[in-house]
């Protein structure tokens, strides 16, 4: 089982992701064509490390808590999941409007869609790292995987 320090270790690499990204993504920087194929490139890696993240919760952060004792750690395990949904079925919606074809066009709304799926990832991470793992640390379910 992964412990709080992977999960948090991943979401830095996403957010130093976003941060390269939001760089990479400004108009005068995509004019160049090596530099729009690298920030499509930096996109899809960072729609993988995110897949590969939700997949690791799912699998190793969500069952303890969803079998855990206290009603309190299921009720919020369960609020994570659900509002994960959203967030899920929007990036799947981006990643096949705008990466699954290697088009470099930077439109827009191509560009507007970018930083709105920035924004909810960043607002996802803050509140797991906000709410959801001090309540995991306080409560001592990955305190055995910690070590």
């Amino acid at each position: 089982m992964k412990g709080l320090d992977e999960f948090r270790s991943t979401q830095l690499e996403i957010l130093e992701m976003i941060g390269d990204l939001k760089i990479m993504l400004k108009p005068e920087q995509l004019k160049a064509k090596p530099n729009a194929k690298a920030a499509h490139e930096a996109l899809c890696a960072l729609g993988q490390k995110l897949k590969d993240h939700l997949a690791a919760e799912d699998k190793g952060l969500y069952p303890p808590l969803l079998t855990h004792e206290d009603p309190k750690l299921k009720s919020l395990a369960w609020g994570f999941i659900s509002g994960e949904k959203p967030l899920r079925k929007q990036f799947d919606s981006y990643y096949h409007a705008w990466l699954k074809d290697c088009d470099f066009s930077f439109s827009e709304k191509f560009m507007g869609e970018t930083q709105e799926i920035f924004t909810l990832i960043e607002a996802r991470i803050e509140r797991e790292q906000t709410v959801l793992f001090p309540k995991l640390e306080e409560s001592g379910v990955f305190a055995a995987a910690a070590g």
